[in-house]
């Protein structure tokens, strides 16, 4: 195939290679040449290689798979987090908040319209950006940081990762791993290395091999980690601090995506003298996935390079979205409605992981919007036989990063939105199809 892509600029290696794909040369799965190959056929250097994939994946046209390889993308249907469409199942699978325990933003709306914001205007809405300097100095205040406003955690994962790296570096994510980071850093051309998850977070050997195997970035959740639910703990986060103490310019991403509604201690991994970093908290799990706003505190460094991508008239997030973000969150109602959602959803999943114990289903009371259960045989088999009592759950193999991998023996459930009878029907349902 090398042979049929021609150019000696990135772009007009890009252009081949869209043409090619165009005329129905290249289809969806069509491998392309790794990029050595590609350069010593086309006579350039690799960074131009380099370039022109990631002009690619950039565009969408590829995606990296790994080990196995850059392929052309297709229209192929990706696993996405929400609810199922064109069902009559009673879906559990959503890793949705409660509709009902997102706070009615109607009465905030009519406060925060205001003077217009012109071009050239700082991009950052001064009272948010003091709010937030305050809620994040509590965790890394002695670190140093700058704030930025980003169209949600998945948008600041993607710029962060975008600032920093090429493509094909490789990035630490946890296994199983939320699904949007699986999404952003194959999309974004970078090498995804597990590591994997235990119920006190992140493992200290996994992190030590894919720092030997060479990633630039790690993706982290500090609490309530999807999908399995662990947080790191106080003793995990020093372990891995001191595993990164030699690698100081690796970025570390933290997505705290479960801040205010967690009942565990913020840890981190980020060291005192760590130069490259990320705590990124977006309010979507408590002020909804509709206000799609994330606060990124990070280094000095990393803060100017994502300056550079949220210039004005380009990709700003809309003051009116940031006033009524803070407007929300100095609210004493809409604090106290958060407060009861955080209750409300630890309540009603340890309830259902009680249930599930005393049937003799491993599912502990984790932080999260949903349970990771256990299960005595592989998941797809069970989850087919829920199907036919009308639930319709999700599998671990959905959060795999390795797709050689076994089949998952794990459902990812959300519960906390049944009724006592629903939940009760559910963990029968549940246990006869394990049988």
């Amino acid at each position: 195939m090398s042979d049929q892509i021609t150019g000696t600029t990135a772009a007009d290696i890009a252009d081949s290679v869209r043409g090619l794909r165009d005329r129905g040369v290249l289809r969806a799965g069509s491998p392309l040449p790794p990029v050595r190959e590609l350069a010593a056929t086309l006579g350039v250097n690799r960074n131009t290689a380099v370039a022109a994939y990631r002009q690619l994946a950039q565009a969408g046209i590829v995606i990296s798979r790994g080990r196995a390889g850059t392929v052309i993308t297709g229209l192929e249907a990706v696993a996405q987090e929400g609810y199922a469409s064109d069902t009559v199942l009673r879906d559990v699978g959503t890793g949705n908040p409660d509709p009902r325990l997102i706070p009615d933003p109607s009465q905030a709306l009519a406060t925060v319209a205001g003077r217009p914001v012109l071009y050239g205007e700082p991009v950052i809405d001064r009272g948010l950006e003091q709010w937030a300097q305050q809620w994040i100095a509590n965790d890394i205040g002695h670190l140093g940081f700058r704030i930025t406003i980003t169209s949600g955690a998945v948008d600041a994962v993607e710029r962060l990762l975008a600032q920093a790296l090429m493509r094909d570096d490789a990035v630490a994510l946890e296994d199983p791993c939320f699904l949007a980071s699986i999404h952003t850093v194959r999309l974004g051309g970078y090498r995804a290395v597990p590591v994997p998850v235990d119920e006190q977070g992140m493992t200290v050997q996994g992190l030590r091999d894919a720092l030997d195997a060479g990633i630039r970035a790690v993706i982290c959740t500090p609490r309530a980690q999807n999908p399995t639910g662990a947080s790191l703990t106080a003793a995990r986060a020093a372990e891995l601090r001191a595993v990164l103490a030699d690698h100081p310019y690796v970025l570390i991403i933290e997505d705290d995506h479960f801040s205010m509604l967690s009942h565990q201690p913020y840890e981190s991994l980020i060291g005192p003298e760590h130069r490259r970093f990320a705590l990124v908290r977006s309010v979507s799990k408590f002020l909804g996935p509709d206000m799609c706003l994330a606060i990124a505190a990070t280094d000095a460094t990393t803060a100017e390079r994502l300056a550079m991508r949220l210039s004005p008239g380009t990709t700003w997030v809309s003051h009116l979205l940031q006033r009524l973000t803070l407007t929300q969150l100095t609210d004493e109602s809409v604090v106290s409605r958060i407060a009861e959602a955080r209750e409300h959803y630890a309540a009603k999943n340890a309830a259902f992981a009680t249930r599930l114990r005393e049937e003799g289903l491993d599912s502990p009371a984790a932080d999260g919007l949903s349970l990771w259960v256990q299960l005595p045989k592989p998941a797809r088999v069970v989850a087919e036989r829920l199907m036919r009592r009308g639930w319709l759950a999700r599998t671990g193999d959905d959060f795999a990063l390795d797709e050689r991998a076994e089949p998952s023996q794990h459902l990812r459930l959300t519960v906390h939105d049944l009724s006592d009878d629903d939940a009760e029907t559910l963990v029968a349902d549940l246990v006869a199809a394990v049988r």
